[in-house]
């Protein structure tokens, strides 16, 4: 997607995604400005060719980037509040500046999209889900996103801007899979019988975030997930298998050591549906299942090894 002079993504929360797209727009003649909190981190990404932005922190800065912004890319999480609900730190200390740029049109900001997740359907026993089905998250940090999601259409209808959620499966790519875990003999398969989730490559993710800034939909809902919901036994087993090593141990659910929050998502099994993505923004998935986009990150690991 060629860029202009006028084409800026501010990314507020520049993590793992935000990368991504990034490195698709800014050789196209897009600049890119990206936040973060840490020092280190906002070196880093100078080096990557994205604008450091200190915000939180730094209000008169992030001001100046709205500015600037003809797109905005958000993935700052939602903080969740006693009443079941939630506030977004965007909204709650940039929500004036991004609404004094509204309008829709000229040189106000284009786009807006907002980094959900599919935790907001809650557990369905391992059945189909798509945008149109209802939202039954239990837990705090669904319910956050809930209200997240609503307040973000609500400002995208009140300022013109077209505001697009994205709900995003469990995120995996470079640096982000099971390789090293296997290789140093710390995987373990989590048996817990019906449990499947669903998954989406990073590469996946950007190139349905650029399909969006290509032809905005103001209001739309997006799954962004692969073609196949797996038990993620099933993946590690693959990736062992690419590795030419054997299947890591398997441990029962109620006998596995986990973190709470990794267990929690082990209290939700569903199957997402990514239809929607493709119907309307035509997207061709480069990775539909795990077993290509597993594939792909081992060759990019060893040749970063080499």
């Amino acid at each position: 997607m060629n860029g202009d002079e006028t084409s800026c993504l501010l990314t507020l929360g520049h993590g793992y995604s935000a990368a991504a797209l990034a490195r698709r727009l800014i050789p196209h003649g897009w600049h890119v400005i990206g936040s973060t909190r840490r020092d280190e981190k906002a070196a880093m990404l100078a080096t990557e060719g994205v604008e450091p932005l200190r915000w939180p922190g730094d209000d008169v800065a992030a001001h100046a980037a709205i500015i600037r912004a003809s797109h905005v890319l958000i993935s700052a999480a939602p903080e969740p509040t006693a009443d079941g609900g939630g506030v977004d730190p965007v909204l709650a200390g940039l929500g004036d500046a991004l609404r004094a740029r509204g309008g829709g049109q000229g040189a106000g900001i284009r786009w807006i999209g907002y980094l959900s997740t599919t935790g907001v359907y809650g557990d369905r026993a391992g059945a189909w889900v798509d945008e149109t089905s209802t939202l039954e998250t239990a837990s705090p940090r669904g319910l956050a996103r809930v209200a997240a999601e609503r307040d973000w259409i609500a400002f995208g209808a009140e300022t013109g801007i077209a505001v697009q959620i994205f709900r995003l499966a469990g995120i995996y790519g470079p640096g982000r899979g099971p390789f090293a875990k296997i290789k140093a003999g710390t995987a373990r398969r989590i048996i817990k019988p019906g449990q499947v989730f669903s998954r989406i490559h990073v590469e996946d993710i950007a190139a349905v975030l650029e399909a969006s800034i290509a032809e905005p939909n103001p209001g739309a809902i997006y799954n962004v997930c692969d073609d196949e919901p797996a038990p993620p036994e099933d993946v590690l087993g693959h990736a062992a298998s690419l590795l030419g090593l054997p299947p890591p141990p398997e441990v029962a659910f109620d006998d596995a050591e986990m973190t709470p929050m990794a267990r929690s998502f082990y209290m939700e099994s569903r199957r997402v549906s990514n239809r929607r993505l493709r119907d309307e923004l035509g997207v061709t998935l480069s990775f539909p299942t795990y077993r290509e986009g597993l594939a792909a990150d081992l060759a990019t690991e060893r040749k970063a090894e080499a």
